[in-house]
């Protein structure tokens, strides 16, 4: 139909009708994330997304700095924007879960004979619990308003980190996770993107200050400056994205951490104002937030999928989780462990069995690791594996 511009004295009126229906479907929406379990939510129009985060992926992408995570540049050109993904789209809709655990994650690291388990993994699979969010919210604003919707979870070619600053959710703090005011560095996003046209929220500005607390907490040196991540130095990303052998450079860092680290997140200041998770699928078990090394060590495939059965964990698989159990072991000093970790100089997967060279290693003395040289080394055939002998006769 178009502008009515022969009555121009009924435009105003359109507008302000306009308005108001569309902030009631706003409101809408949001009561509707919130019976959905959801913490928090604001809106964005996509056309006022910037060029910047894409700018700033290509960067990363170009040093390499995303290591084995392919699938980072495989669809970097969708990433860098929301209207890459799909053109159509008008509004997205960040939402947000707290995770926020209940005592400061890091007391668990003073246990080195116990394998520590990020917070994030801890509970269900937080994948499946924000998608099953994401549709009921994204069902009652198709239905209200007749739009076309579509919902995103981590898995998917979106950023949601910068789209959630840009909606006003929190800033990405100089760790490059979300910072909120309200809940710290605790939260799971999600997003609805959607052709409906939604009065959008004021952008979220930065807060950190001069503060640099999470770039010294780290490990193994990730950050190479602020707002600057080297995945491949990260323990989040070795201990569960990367698929290969640990580079002997960043064994002690990783301590006990056998699945993720959250040094960074947990010695955030604006953790002060964080609250611990509501919904009790994402809550931390206690059975999973550290875990014997003795039984980890003992993990074999079926044991590990009854073990992690619904979390994030079980994607990893169970030769990588022992790998970092192997290291954990080694870095615990703790000659006690030294019988489970010589059972795996024979274990059927090589990441398994260098990583158990080294832990023996660090428990045996120089006898006792030359004996189990003799028995195991002359038989390897895997390079790697083969690799971890020799520096056990160099040492």
């Amino acid at each position: 139909m178009g502008r009515p511009g022969n009555i121009p004295w009924l435009w105003p009126d359109c507008i302000a009708i306009f308005a108001e229906m569309t902030s009631d479907l706003k409101a809408l929406i949001g009561a509707t994330a919130k019976a959905a379990g959801f913490d928090v939510m604001r809106v964005m129009r996509v056309d006022a997304f910037g060029i910047e985060p894409g700018e700033r992926l290509a960067a990363f992408l170009r040093q390499g700095r995303h290591g084995e995570m392919d699938w980072l540049a495989t669809r970097a050109e969708q990433r860098a924007h929301p209207t890459a993904l799909w053109k159509e789209a008008r509004s997205a809709i960040v939402l947000a879960k707290n995770y926020g655990p209940s005592s400061d994650p890091l007391q668990l690291l003073a246990d080195k004979g116990r394998g520590v388990v990020s917070a994030y993994a801890q509970g269900r699979d937080y994948h499946d619990v924000v998608k099953s969010g994401l549709k009921q919210v994204a069902r009652a604003l198709a239905d209200a308003a007749s739009a076309d919707v579509k919902v995103f979870v981590d898995t998917a070619p979106l950023m949601e980190k910068p789209l959630a600053q840009a909606a006003g959710l929190g800033w990405q703090g100089k760790h490059t996770n979300l910072v909120s005011q309200e809940f710290g560095s605790w939260l799971f996003l999600g997003v609805i993107l959607t052709t409906a046209d939604l009065p959008p929220d004021a952008p979220e500005v930065d807060h950190c200050g001069t503060c640099r607390k999470c770039l010294d907490a780290c490990p193994t040196g990730a950050f190479i400056a602020p707002y600057q991540l080297d995945a491949r130095r990260c323990i989040a990303y070795l201990t569960i994205e990367h698929k290969g052998h640990i580079d002997e450079a960043f064994r002690a860092g990783i301590g006990n951490r056998v699945f993720g680290c959250d040094d960074c997140l947990a010695v955030c200041p604006w953790n002060k104002f964080a609250q611990a998770a509501r919904d009790q699928r994402l809550t931390s078990k206690a059975d999973l937030a550290s875990i014997a090394l003795a039984e980890l060590l003992a993990l074999d495939d079926a044991t590990f999928r009854a073990k992690f059965a619904g979390t994030p964990v079980k994607r990893t698989g169970r030769d990588r989780v022992v790998r970092n159990a192997l290291i954990a072991a080694g870095n615990s000093i703790d000659p006690g462990l030294l019988p489970g970790v010589t059972a795996l100089l024979a274990d059927a997967s090589p990441l398994v069995r260098a990583m158990a060279v080294w832990a023996a290693r660090q428990l045996c003395d120089a006898s006792a690791f030359a004996a189990l040289a003799e028995k195991f080394a002359d038989g390897e055939t895997d390079p790697h594996v083969k690799r971890e002998w020799a520096r056990g006769d160099d040492a």
